[in-house]
């Protein structure tokens, strides 16, 4: 593999798709709107987030999406159709199998082996209720506008 470098002038720019991606992870987002938010092409974009951040955007995006699913699977009383919704995916098959592959468990087994140890979870209904999790976010939108643009958020634990 050909090591890359990337201008420095450019790393402001994939920085803001970079953090883009961290703050809007469970809306729908395609390599086509995160490359307009680093200002450059497609293609171009693909190859410079990967030479800066070892992994292309689409994986990083993935990646983020399970780390979320792995905190509300944790700390939340939902189901594992609920969680994935909440984080981003549209399909619980390429959730349960990408979660496999990146956490070596499947989504099920994860969240029994951490309720298994008793710690006390929030209720889905509170966060709903509290607006940490938008319901309108653990069904797949019937238009890909209706998607919300915010990450849901737990409160942290002690």
């Amino acid at each position: 593999m050909v090591a890359r470098t990337v201008a420095v002038d450019l790393l402001p720019h994939l920085r803001r798709a970079h953090d883009h991606i961290d703050r809007h992870s469970a809306a729908p987002l395609d390599l086509t709107r995160l490359a307009a938010v680093a200002g450059v092409s497609k293609f171009h974009f693909v190859r410079c987030f990967e030479a800066t951040y070892g992994e292309t955007p689409m994986r990083y995006l993935s990646r983020r999406r399970i780390e979320r699913a792995q905190d509300l699977l944790r700390t939340a009383n939902l189901t594992v159709t609920e969680v994935c919704m909440a984080v981003g995916f549209s399909s619980l098959g390429s959730f349960s199998a990408r979660f496999r592959a990146v956490v070596g468990e499947t989504p099920t087994a994860y969240r029994d082996r951490w309720a298994a140890r008793g710690v006390g979870r929030v209720p889905g209904c509170w966060l709903f209720m509290r607006g940490v999790l938008d319901p309108r976010g653990t069904t797949e939108p019937s238009n890909p506008g209706e998607a919300s643009g915010t990450a849901p958020v737990l409160p942290s634990s002690p």
